[in-house]
């Protein structure tokens, strides 16, 4: 055996209020205790595979090359497959096949191989409907920890069977002088992340250190400045900034820029130099 240590990193959006997530750490240590597990988050809004998609594909190039556990499943106990996924990069996905492990397989140079998991040999029985992060996804990313091969822990799939999440509606873009972005998500904070990068702003011609008009859609104008961080605008001010994922994000100093906006996902805002 390797003497490197296995790893495991954990997405879910089973919260920590309940005993869901220490149920999962204890499933794995039984099978692998040697693995080390990493939760990302257990914060995603529930159901939300969208979210969760996108928090697990934005985390992926920061964590080890390991297993990479995922639980988003609002069709748990339907007809959605569960699936182990090994990708270009030697990474190894598990969770359901309902969009949530997509855009993490394509970060990591798209997927190679599947198994359908559902009636893996290392499910642990019986198997509730409800909680297969317990009995089927933690138990198979366990034992691919340990080292189990992929194609042992159920019956081969093609990769052109999985089902795909696109991200966003569309890419930003330039029209009649401002550039039109859409609301990839709000974070914890209330900041709207928007499908744009710096690189989009050069179309309208602005620059760190200058102002720009910010528009909802059918809603007010306002100042925005387009700063480097948050202390350079004064608390309760709009800014718009980059991300620590390279991505534009309008925020509100010491304040909430989705609630003074109301804008949520899925929105689109207009943005325009003053």
């Amino acid at each position: 055996m390797s003497d490197a240590i296995p790893f495991i990193s954990f997405l879910t959006d089973y919260g920590t209020d309940d005993e869901f997530v220490g149920v999962c750490h204890g499933v794995i240590a039984t099978i692998c205790p040697r693995a080390r597990v990493i939760d990302v988050t257990h914060g995603i809004a529930r159901h939300d595979v969208r979210a969760g998609a996108i928090a697990l594909a934005e985390a992926l190039p920061y964590l080890p090359a390991g297993v990479h556990l995922a639980v988003v499943d609002p069709g748990v106990g339907a007809r959605r497959r569960a699936v182990a996924l090994g990708l270009a990069d030697g990474r190894r996905l598990v969770g359901p096949d309902n969009g949530l492990l997509w855009p993490a397989a394509l970060a990591g140079g798209g997927v190679v191989e599947v198994a359908e998991i559902t009636r893996s040999p290392f499910r642990l029985e019986p198997v509730s409907a409800t909680f297969h992060g317990r009995d089927i996804f933690a138990p198979v990313a366990a034992r691919l920890a340990a080292g189990v091969a992929l194609a042992q822990t159920g019956d081969a799939l093609e990769p052109a069977e999985l089902v795909t999440l696109q991200l966003s509606g569309g890419r930003a873009r330039i029209q009649d002088g401002a550039l039109i972005a859409q609301v990839r998500g709000v974070d914890h904070f209330g900041n709207l992340q928007l499908d744009a990068g710096a690189d989009d702003l050069a179309g309208i011609g602005l620059e760190v250190g200058r102002t720009a008009t910010l528009q909802p859609a059918g809603g007010a104008t306002y100042p925005l400045p387009y700063v480097r961080t948050f202390t350079d605008v004064g608390p309760g001010e709009l800014l718009l900034y980059e991300d620590a994922q390279r991505r534009l994000a309008v925020a509100v100093s010491h304040g909430d820029a989705g609630l003074r906006l109301g804008s949520s996902r899925g929105d689109e805002i207009r943005i325009r130099r003053a």
